[in-house]
């Protein structure tokens, strides 16, 4: 296909890049929320949409399945970013990177003590990388869902997640005791097709880009 394919992830994703396409002159038309469809067509012929894991949407632009897609910056750093161009920050879906423990412990003491904590989380590189600095001996376990079970089961000491709302943490009676990095999500774009396709893509980063920047 000659045309342009971009890859999206459900949820919120998609609903906050809708006025970025819609800016470019890109309307999907029809919603993956309602839509079996993991293709969905837009009001472009030349353009189309593919739904994605969150996950794996760097892996579907780097090997040219889609010419560009939105991520989170989370997923960009521990898939790593071969092979992607990586023009600008959407600004969109934002949350935090943080540590969280059960309301109860001394986190600072325990950390203090050169104690080794067990740290449950799906971001193994993110986490590994800020406890290293810190010089914090962990034991990492990867989850996929669900981490704020882990310290209350007894898996784990802390948990490594994102955080938007903090409402999830609380309703487990967990605290947030350290921010690692703000989150937001990026555009990323396949270096074959930013030359090869140049003459389509770049009217569509260009729009996104004004209005990102406006």
């Amino acid at each position: 296909m000659n045309g342009i394919t971009i890859a999206l992830s459900k949820g919120r994703i998609f609903e906050e890049t809708l006025p970025l396409l819609a800016a470019a002159g890109i309307v999907p038309l029809e919603d993956p929320e309602t839509s079996r469809k993991l293709i969905i067509e837009t009001n472009r012929a030349d353009v189309r949409v593919v739904i994605v894991r969150a996950t794996d949407a760097p892996t579907y632009v780097q090997y040219g399945a889609a010419d560009i897609g939105v991520v989170g910056k989370d997923v960009l750093l521990e898939h790593g970013g071969d092979g992607l161009y990586q023009p600008l920050d959407l600004k969109i879906a934002k949350c935090r990177m943080m540590v969280a423990v059960p309301a109860g412990l001394d986190y600072a003491n325990a950390v203090r003590q050169g104690a080794r904590l067990k740290v449950a989380t799906k971001y193994i590189s993110i986490a590994r990388e800020h406890f290293a600095a810190k010089g914090v001996h962990v034991d990492l376990i990867k989850l996929y869902g669900s981490m704020e079970l882990a310290p209350l089961a007894g898996l784990a000491d802390a948990i490594v997640d994102l955080v938007s709302t903090g409402s999830t943490l609380k309703a487990n009676n967990l605290v947030a005791v350290e921010h690692i990095m703000d989150i937001s999500s990026r555009l990323i774009v396949n270096q074959a097709a930013l030359k090869l396709k140049r003459e389509t893509l770049a009217p569509i980063l260009d729009a996104i880009t004004r209005v990102v920047e406006a």
